[in-house]
């Protein structure tokens, strides 16, 4: 399980392990909180109090300090996995749903013709349409695209990178996903 680590204006930064957030509580980073406490360390015996010292983790944690350049990124990066569960495992040309390991990323435009290697030009296509295209534009080969390819924004692409979510950090990350978004399906 995993937590869901923002900035203090609350935009996703990255997931981290409970660990690492245990270390961020230690070191009072933790600006605010939402969720439920979703796990509980124990340390050691405090000499002062005789209490054992304990942290208790929430699932979504906000922390203090600069926002990380990379936060203003205009797109997250592209990769197989996430462009496979942006396009729900399902072929853009015969509309097929398949596994992931059967899935290729397809250029709409192919690279050797001057197509970028983008969120906007690549879909999931499977292994046989894929094939079938080849290095052509879709009209070339008679192909239409079943759907079409779109950036997904900061909060969509930390549900895209295929975390086990809770279910409050997904209500989190869905509420500023917008409602046209495939992930709402």
């Amino acid at each position: 399980m995993d937590v869901l680590q923002l900035d203090v204006s609350g935009r996703p930064q990255a997931w981290v392990t409970v660990k690492e957030a245990a270390i961020l509580y230690a070191s009072d980073a933790i600006a605010w909180t939402l969720g439920e406490a979703c796990h509980v360390m124990r340390g050691g015996v405090q000499r002062a109090t005789g209490l054992q010292s304990r942290i208790e983790v929430h699932s979504i944690i906000a922390v203090r300090g600069a926002v990380p350049s990379r936060a203003w990124r205009s797109s997250p990066a592209l990769t197989n996995p996430k462009l496979f569960v942006r396009d729900r495992f399902v072929c853009a040309y015969c509309g097929a749903h398949f596994a992931a390991d059967d899935l290729t990323r397809e250029h709409i435009i192919p690279v050797s013709r001057g197509g970028a290697d983008s969120w906007m030009n690549c879909i999931t296509a499977c292994r046989g349409c894929n094939g079938h295209k080849g290095n052509r534009l879709p009209e070339e080969v008679h192909m239409s695209l079943l759907y079409l390819p779109y950036v997904p924004s900061l909060h969509e692409d930390m549900i895209l990178r295929g975390r086990r979510i809770l279910a409050d950090q997904m209500e989190f990350l869905l509420a500023s996903v917008p409602r046209s978004s495939r992930l709402h399906d």
